[in-house]
């Protein structure tokens, strides 16, 4: 009886934690809205040299990824094969955008980029020498806090590296959309960005004290 206590204490904890601070978690749920569908947002359109072209904003934006099929020679006869193409559907309250190769950046409303925000030309890092910063051990916990949101600073660069902006928070998630080509989602402060055709860097505030 005791044993059954402790187990249902402890499935009830871990849920509890799991629903009021993983990262993760919510990504799953703005996901469960509809990916970017069902949420309000801010689509921004960038030139190869980081300057802001075109703004869009709707009730319901979606991303799509688009499926081509692709001649293959294989064991001595033709067939086809699927993959991902470079051309992207953005859909913004019903009406379509093909979009190929220009970067594009999908901030939720109420995520604003820090505009006094510096990038660092050089960090310096030292270590105490302690347990935790062995690089096997950092490796496992870096993972485990990045499911569940962490402090950083996002900074966003064009394709050629000309900056462009830069979020911040106090916690937060980020992970590679496998459906869609060259797009990153973060999850900052229970609000989603979607990256898509650009360089970035995430970096812990921890490195920027």
């Amino acid at each position: 009886m005791k044993k059954k206590l402790v187990a249902g204490f402890l499935v009830v904890s871990i849920l509890t934690i799991c629903f009021t601070g993983c990262e993760g978690l919510n990504s799953e749920v703005n996901d469960l809205n509809g990916s970017i569908t069902g949420n309000t947002y801010n689509a921004s359109f960038y030139t190869n040299e980081g300057e802001k072209f075109m703004d869009m904003s709707g009730q319901k934006i979606d991303l799509d990824s688009n499926v081509i099929k692709e001649e293959t020679y294989s064991d001595g006869s033709w067939g086809y094969t699927k993959k991902l193409s470079s051309v992207v559907t953005v859909t913004i309250d019903g009406k379509e955008v093909e979009n190929c190769g220009t970067t594009m950046i999908f901030a939720e409303k109420g995520l604003n980029p820090d505009v006094d925000f510096q990038s660092p030309e050089v960090i310096n890092s030292k270590t105490d020498g302690s347990l935790g910063e062995n690089v096997i051990i950092a490796s496992v916990v870096n993972r485990f806090k990045n499911y569940f949101g962490k402090a950083r600073v996002v900074v966003i660069q064009s394709q050629l590296g000309d900056p462009i902006c830069a979020y911040s928070g106090d916690s937060v998630y980020y992970e590679v959309c496998e459906d869609l080509p060259k797009t990153t989602k973060l999850m900052i402060d229970g609000k989603a960005l979607y990256i898509h055709r650009a360089n970035f860097q995430i970096i812990d505030k921890e490195l920027l004290d």
